[in-house]
């Protein structure tokens, strides 16, 4: 190959960045929404001057195709931070050994059980799995109150969820499955199944349906719920079973990849999302997402709970890594096609 002036001075430019330790980016991999991520990253770069190349996931392929690229990339790792949106690929991704555990003091405000204990990822803003009731077709004797309720006769054909081979549902299937069981969890979804379910690309397609009219009822997520809330919609928000097994509360998830080309700048990126004013942030920027560091206070949004209000789901998140194959087998022969 003919070595030009130009790839000269750029490979002199890039050998005394290497030399010198300083790193001018940090790669994210992010299965957070695009519009509560990006101010965020912003601030990053405005307060340390490294700029942050992201790679955002899809809304139909949520958390799964991230999570694809980092497993094919192991041997030569592009990226630097991965930030999840639910932790059981994060539980996956540690197993797997994408990921490098977090040096101590990252992740030290936070309660030890919102971490594995290997360090290898750090939970923060949680958000809950809900149920999203249009009170325009609903009253409020008829809601329901629990996931089993949307089984009787009265919601055929009238109930919505998302695809449920990736992202929240698929987490919430496989958390199901080892909070109560495979049997009873398959006796769930069997039930949506034969009552005319229906299901859309993502969370916020539940949310939209049920707030314009299109179902009565949707099992998505507090952030998606809660924008129909603000926005004036005739919906309810009902987090379910809080006189049964609870609601099941997921925290983002952030962690370092292992080998990532960029390990100084990537140390950075995950100190400045476990701050406080990054979890304030979510939770009053319009992500109603709920802060797991003790210490930051943030005003609650009309309609959410917060795990100490409600009755959480008692739920073990490598149990349900360890449930996640059997139970895609089982909404895949439910659902697929």
């Amino acid at each position: 190959m003919t070595v030009t002036r130009r790839h000269f001075i750029a490979g002199s430019v890039a050998l005394a960045a290497g030399c010198s330790g300083r790193e001018s980016r940090v790669v994210l991999y992010c299965a957070q929404d695009r519009e509560f991520a990006e101010d965020l990253l912003a601030e990053f770069t405005r307060e340390t001057g490294l700029r942050v190349d992201t790679k955002f996931d899809t809304e139909a392929n949520k958390s799964v195709g991230l999570a694809a690229e980092l497993e094919r990339e192991a041997g030569r790792p592009r990226c630097d931070v991965h930030w999840n949106n639910e932790p059981l690929g994060s539980v996956r991704l540690a197993r797997a050994g994408a990921y490098a555990p977090l040096p101590p003091p990252l992740g030290d405000a936070f309660p030890a059980a919102t971490r594995p204990a290997d360090r290898m990822w750090q939970g923060f803003a949680a958000r809950a799995r809900v149920l999203i009731v249009n009170i325009a077709a609903v009253t409020q004797a008829e809601q329901p109150l629990g996931l089993f309720d949307l089984l009787a006769e009265k919601w055929r054909g009238q109930v919505a969820i998302a695809k449920p081979f990736f992202g929240t549902t698929a987490t919430h299937a496989a958390a199901l499955s080892a909070a109560l069981g495979a049997a009873r969890a398959r006796e769930f979804f069997a039930g949506l199944k034969a009552n005319g379910v229906n299901v859309v690309a993502g969370n916020k397609q539940v949310a939209r349906g049920v707030a314009d009219g299109r179902f009565a009822v949707g099992l998505t997520d507090t952030d998606d719920a809660l924008i129909e809330v603000r926005v004036g919609k005739p919906v309810a928000v009902v987090f379910p079973d809080a006189a049964g097994f609870g609601t099941l509360f997921l925290p983002n998830t952030v962690a370092l990849v292992k080998g990532g080309p960029n390990p100084a700048a990537a140390q950075k990126l995950v100190e400045f999302l476990l701050r406080p004013e990054t979890e304030r942030q979510l939770a009053e920027g319009g992500g109603f997402q709920v802060p797991l560091n003790p210490a930051v206070t943030a005003a609650p949004a009309v309609g959410l709970k917060t795990p100490a209000q409600t009755r959480p789901m008692d739920v073990n998140f490598d149990a349900a890594a360890d449930a996640w194959d059997g139970t895609q087998a089982v909404l895949r022969e439910l659902f697929a096609g």
